[in-house]
């Protein structure tokens, strides 16, 4: 079914030509009768360039500067934060393509960065497993801490978004769709689950408690984050797949899909400015820097 839907709208894409002349800012001739959207997703490229960039590269900074109160998952933290400012960076290249070169060449280092964005949720899994590990099963959680174990796991994650990313940028859009969409929905799965598991752990730890132990609530606080990006950020392309055949051209690859897709996008700026919102601000005279309190 899936595959039937997809290939209709390919064939859709297919069907409407690009205009020949100079790049259009609204990419087809048939979106100017409704370009608002891409004024969204323009505006979606800047956030990432000037807020998402930075931001990147300061949780990279500021995981690479902790000596003893790292946490578990920071390591999975560094590496979407490297994905995430990779992907901000592209950015130049490609309002430059996009708005004024048109060029079929710089189209797949397009699609690579699009194909490692779009696998970013590798490492959201495995954070979120780390810290449902943490809170569920604590004794098997302390056999595990060993930092080379989530190295190890985050060279595998690595291996799959490089390998995605270079798939997309050589082969159609359909087949790598189909991919992007069964990584979404198993990653919604997992994320659904951890945070059952974790609810259901903390309500029966704090049975005839008043209080919930601060590094649980923070655990329990992380996997919730972690959902509502899967959900507000990463779920909306999936879920409008199965509702392509109800839009008109213009209206699934006008205003539908860009906008979707900016909202995808824009998680390289939400979730390092999360992370960042859980740093703790010292302050000693006029010189204040950031820690984060272990999790």
């Amino acid at each position: 079914m899936l595959s039937a839907v997809l290939n209709s709208s390919a064939e859709a894409y297919a069907n409407s030509t690009p205009y020949r002349g100079p790049p259009l800012w609204y990419e087809f001739e048939a979106c100017a009768v409704a370009p608002y959207s891409f004024i969204f997703y323009y505006g979606v490229k800047v956030l990432n360039l000037f807020v998402g960039a930075p931001c990147n590269f300061l949780v990279m900074w500021q995981i690479a500067s902790k000596k003893s109160d790292a946490t578990t998952s920071d390591t999975f933290f560094f590496n979407l934060a490297i994905l995430d400012a990779y992907f901000c960076l592209m950015t130049p290249i490609e309002l430059a393509n996009r708005l004024f070169l048109g060029h079929p060449k710089i189209w797949h280092f397009q699609r690579f960065a699009y194909g490692v964005k779009d696998f970013a949720p590798v490492f959201l899994v495995c954070i979120c497993l780390d810290r449902y590990m943490a809170v569920v099963h604590p004794v098997l959680f302390t056999r595990i801490r060993d930092n080379k174990i989530r190295v190890g796991i985050s060279l595998a994650g690595w291996g799959l978004v490089l390998g995605y990313g270079i798939t997309k940028s050589v082969m159609d859009v359909v087949s790598a769709a189909q991919v992007f969409s069964g990584l979404i929905l198993t990653a919604f799965i997992i994320m659904l689950f951890c945070n059952l598991s974790v609810i259901w752990a903390l309500r029966r730890s704090v049975a005839g408690k008043e209080e919930m132990h601060p590094v649980k609530k923070k655990a329990f606080k992380m996997v919730l984050i972690i959902l509502g990006i899967i959900m507000f950020n990463y779920l909306p392309p999936v879920a409008l797949l199965p509702f392509v055949s109800y839009f008109t051209f213009v209206e699934f690859r006008c205003q539908v899909t860009t906008s979707v897709f900016s909202l995808m996008d824009m998680s390289s700026t939400i979730e390092p400015l999360l992370y960042i919102s859980k740093m703790d601000m010292k302050c000693n005279g006029g010189c204040c820097c950031c820690r984060r309190a272990a999790v």
